[in-house]
């Protein structure tokens, strides 16, 4: 895929979240909300501040981060549903580790 976001705007692919319960129950289709919890794929250069100087992003590519439910903008790359958001959206970074020990 060739896309390069421009400015403070991240291209985020959606983790799925687990079919089932804690309790077992295997929950259907439609039944599901979108998850709330992506993977950045790709950033923009960053913002300019009131000097006109690039201000690099925080977050970087790979990296897990949370988002409003209402965040972005749903794209097709590829066959593929992204979404663009501006870093502004990002309520957080998640610790790879602790990300690991939250999908056991």
């Amino acid at each position: 895929m060739k896309f390069r976001p421009l400015h403070d705007r991240i291209l985020v692919r959606r983790v799925e979240s687990d079919e089932r319960t804690k309790g077992g129950i295997i929950i259907p289709d439609t039944a599901k909300e979108k998850p709330q919890e992506g993977e950045v794929i790709a950033t923009g250069p960053g913002a300019r501040n009131d000097q006109g100087e690039i201000v690099a992003l925080d977050v970087k590519q790979g990296d897990r981060v949370l988002f409003g439910k209402w965040s972005g903008t749903e794209i097709r790359l590829d066959g593929e549903d992204l979404l663009i958001m501006k870093e502004s959206d990002v309520m957080g970074i998640l610790d790879a580790e602790a990300a690991v020990k939250a999908a056991a």
